[in-house]
């Protein structure tokens, strides 16, 4: 099918059972395409973490919800204790952490979509994950970090909170 087009944008929505436009990104212009264009949704920070104490959270907000961590596709998930009535990692907004030999800055809470609902291998739809996220942690989950200095990250790595 062609895409753009509004046929396969038809046949994406009935698939996904949300509406769906696709449009080509500002930067990429096929030739003769005069419709409208998308921005670069991920140029906010190349990593996306995400915390088990999140994973926790979420849970007991939707006790019969897979929170499967696949669900989210973090960069990086920190098993962390967790946090009473908290998704700890949108609180150290602006801080910098530590992994290994990696320094990040956390710039900006990760801001979810639709996919999240989606039935993957082993995880059923579920739309009430959004809903969830919608109502208690103003459509966020996880993070956006930026990579301050790079290096190696292990499993099992402890993170730091670095001073500020």
């Amino acid at each position: 099918m062609p895409a753009p087009s509004g046929e396969t944008d038809a046949a994406i929505s009935a698939y996904l059972g949300f509406d769906v436009v696709i449009q080509p990104f500002e930067d990429t212009p096929a030739p003769g395409y005069a419709g409208a264009f998308t921005k670069a949704r991920y140029d906010k920070a190349p990593i996306h973490l995400l915390t088990t104490a999140s994973l926790a959270r979420l849970k007991a907000l939707h006790p019969t919800g897979n929170v499967d961590t696949r669900r989210f596709r973090p960069s990086i998930l920190i098993d962390i204790p967790e946090v009473e009535g908290s998704f700890p990692e949108t609180e150290w907004m602006g801080r910098r952490i530590a992994i290994g030999s990696v320094e990040l800055t956390i710039v900006e809470p990760c801001r979810r979509c639709g996919f999240t609902i989606i039935a993957q291998e082993g995880i059923d739809h579920d739309p009430n994950i959004l809903r969830t996220l919608v109502r208690h942690n103003r459509h966020n989950f996880g993070v956006y970090c930026r990579v301050d200095r790079t290096g190696e990250i292990g499993i099992n790595d402890p993170m730091h909170l670095l001073p500020e």
